[in-house]
């Protein structure tokens, strides 16, 4: 029984995603191979083999692999997968974009959002907006799997001496080319990486009071910016600083909510924080249910008053 992870890589380094579904990986028992597919992307195949419980890593080089396109991805992954038991990916936007095709093709269920492996066949997994929690069996001989990654501790990214194979790749399929992207520049944490988050919600009122009380809090504190679904939709924030059930699942070592009522798929997002803070003048407010610190306020007093504090 063997698992196969799909790291998820910028050509030079792995991303924190690839070990926290190399941990799931691991708990289905079997050794550990992880797949590089990249353009001059030995270095990452490199990074890889150093990650703590991995027996091998296979690294395939093309252009077509470049960017990681989901019709290229998948191919490469089907062409292996009766080799192993378990094909893994992370729950990111790239993962869920791949997996659901390799599952098709091999005419398999997926079984999606992973939150614990109960044993090699049987996962749990959230539900209802992690309101219930489902534990799935799968009969299928190859189990695709993607992994929530604040689910699972992330593996030590060095003391690993696995072997790296090249092997060569599939050929492009021809059915997507990468055009271009635009990527906003940033000397903040990337969100789902954050180990402190400072969230912000309609309660704020308006894109300059988001700015004017909560980017100084950030500041000081080192922190990415969070906002709900709500504030989002209002345009006091933009899309990708949407942490919920429709946004990004993190689970930083704080999390602070200021002027978030807690509704449930903004609770699906956080709830996995390992300290929550919530500042709300609703003493009714769900936010408070999840919150281990609650702080019965008006955020436009208290968070200046704590940012000062600092």
């Amino acid at each position: 029984m063997t698992s196969l992870v799909i790291a998820e890589h910028n050509n030079a380094g792995i991303k924190p995603a690839t070990l926290n579904t190399v941990t799931a990986a691991a708990q289905c028992g079997g050794d550990v191979h992880v797949l590089v597919a990249g353009f001059n992307a030995a270095a990452a195949a490199q990074a890889a083999s150093q990650i703590a419980g991995v027996s091998k890593v296979i690294h395939v080089d093309g252009a077509h692999f470049e960017h990681g396109l989901a019709e290229n991805m998948a191919a490469q992954v089907v062409g292996m997968a009766s080799a192993y038991s378990h094909i893994l990916f992370p729950a990111t936007a790239s993962g869920k974009n791949m997996a659901p095709r390799v599952a098709a093709t091999l005419d398999v269920g997926q079984i999606s959002d992973i939150t614990k492996v109960d044993s090699p066949d049987t996962f749990e997994r959230p539900i209802y907006a992690g309101n219930a929690i489902a534990t799935v069996q799968s009969l299928d001989a190859v189990k695709v799997i993607t992994v929530r990654t604040t689910g699972f501790d992330p593996a030590a990214a060095t003391g690993g001496s696995a072997a790296v194979e090249v092997v060569a790749g599939v050929a492009d399929s021809g059915k997507s080319t990468f055009i271009g992207s635009e990527i906003a520049k940033s000397d903040r944490p990337e969100l789902t990486a954050a180990k402190i988050i400072v969230s912000g919600g309609r309660a704020l009122g308006s894109a300059e009071k988001f700015d004017e009380v909560m980017t100084p809090l950030a500041d000081k504190l080192g922190a990415a910016l969070g906002a709900s679904r709500a504030a989002v939709d209002a345009g006091y924030a933009p899309n990708d600083w949407q942490v919920g059930q429709t946004g990004k699942i993190v689970a930083p070592q704080l999390y602070i909510a200021a002027g978030i009522s807690g509704a449930i798929q903004h609770l699906a997002g956080m709830k996995d924080s390992k300290v929550i803070v919530a500042i709300n003048k609703d003493a009714e407010a769900p936010i408070f249910s999840v919150a281990d610190y609650g702080l019965e306020a008006d955020l436009f007093v208290a968070v200046p008053e704590l940012t000062a504090a600092l």
